[in-house]
């Protein structure tokens, strides 16, 4: 639901209160606000039907519908809980950075981890490294089976060498092969 009304950002030059709202009113918890039944989703279709007729007559509202990306997270809502992913993100960061034609890999890191500075290696674009890392940083966020591994490269982004680029693209590989994975929320 999209508010088009100020009301919630606006300065206020007097005191306010929350309450129930009428026709909303728990009476055996009367000081209980539930907010997340009415701002998230209730469960219920008649109190949503109810609470958008009653914000609809006293502000311009628009019905913007369920809940399917929100910055760049695909949201799933599903009668057992919701599940999160980035699959679309991963497909154009895939594309972003030339690797949509890769092999895949099953890990993101190949055992033994032995990443180091690698003072004698090959230097690589510390800003396409960079680019690279930031957006695995952001995947992090669904995605914890990545999160040794790149934090890992991301201590070498000061002056990243080819075997550091090489580790970067494992864990592109692996996100290729499983990029239908992300969270569960019951």
């Amino acid at each position: 639901m999209d508010v088009k009304s100020a009301f919630l950002n606006g300065k206020l030059d007097e005191e306010v209160s929350v309450e129930q709202p009428l026709g909303f009113e728990d009476l055996a918890k009367p000081h209980h606000i539930y907010v997340d039944d009415i701002s998230f989703g209730s469960s219920s279709r008649k109190l949503c039907t109810k609470f958008i007729s009653l914000m609809s007559s006293h502000f311009g509202m628009s019905m913007m519908g369920e809940l399917t990306f929100f910055l760049g997270l695909q949201i799933c809502q599903l009668p057992n809980g919701i599940f999160i992913n980035l699959e679309k993100y991963i497909r154009d960061m895939l594309a972003k950075f030339d690797m949509s034609n890769i092999t895949l890999k099953p890990t993101p890191m190949s055992p033994p981890n032995n990443l180091h500075a690698d003072p004698e290696g090959k230097h690589v674009n510390p800003t396409h490294y960079r680019g690279m890392i930031g957006s695995l940083m952001y995947l992090t966020t669904s995605r914890p089976d990545i999160m040794f591994a790149t934090c890992l490269c991301a201590r070498y982004q000061a002056s990243p060498r080819e075997s550091h680029l090489l580790v970067v693209k494992r864990i592109f590989k692996y996100l290729k092969g499983t990029s239908i994975l992300g969270l569960g929320i019951p």
